[in-house]
């Protein structure tokens, strides 16, 4: 499996696969993974004010207004971890929020049989649009950085579409963390104690590398 990823001055895009060894509904949240989602968990990563403002201007590039309603998801995590209204969904979606919490990296998590490759990554068009909940509410995605797959876009850094989240039956599923210049390092990090949580439910996790595709892929 293979992404592409269209050059973007500040994004730096960490992808892997997770492959689980039942379906999620089936599997238990490890205990330690469910007390990461405390905001005051001890964590290999603290939240930084310099990755919040960093990403916010990553998500700038294409034109789109990170802010309000369309900030990025790490930062609605910080303030339901300290509402405590951060739960248990399953081991794919609470080890994302418990890195995505601590790192301040947005995370999206895709169901990869409820996506079709090929996978790419590029600016959403102007007018594009996905529901992504259940009450069917869509987010205006134009110029904002986007994982597509063949039926259009699927997921980014705000909110993750509708029809490739995870439910009880996923097995696998593809993880993409959206960092920016500058915290390379840090991604690493984040990347590799995603996975660490994964695997102590049991997942196998696989680096999935990124290409750099020639053209914009905004289209």
């Amino acid at each position: 499996m293979r992404l592409d990823v269209a050059p973007h001055p500040s994004l730096r895009l960490a992808a892997f696969v997770a492959t689980f060894p039942a379906p999620l509904g089936a599997l238990e949240t490890p205990a330690a993974v469910r007390d990461a989602l405390r905001p005051d968990a001890p964590a290999p990563l603290a939240r930084d004010e310099r990755v919040r403002a960093d990403v916010r201007d990553m998500l700038r590039h294409g034109g789109y207004k990170p802010t309000g309603r369309g900030k990025p998801a790490s930062e609605y995590l910080v303030r339901a971890a300290g509402e405590g209204a951060l739960g248990a969904i399953n081991l794919a979606v609470d080890a994302c929020n418990a890195v995505s919490l601590h790192s301040g990296f947005p995370i999206s998590i895709v169901d990869l049989d409820r996506a079709r490759a090929p996978f790419r990554v590029g600016l959403a068009p102007e007018g594009a649009r996905y529901v992504f909940n259940a009450s069917g509410q869509e987010i205006d995605l134009g110029g904002l950085l986007c994982l597509f797959d063949a039926d259009g876009p699927c997921a980014n850094a705000v909110r993750d579409a509708q029809r490739t989240k995870t439910t009880p039956d996923t097995t696998r599923a593809l993880a993409l963390l959206w960092g920016a210049a500058g915290h390379e390092a840090r991604l690493a990090d984040a990347e590799r104690w995603y996975r660490e949580l994964l695997e102590s439910g049991g997942a196998r996790t696989e680096r999935m590398d990124a290409t750099l595709a020639s053209a914009d892929g905004g289209a």
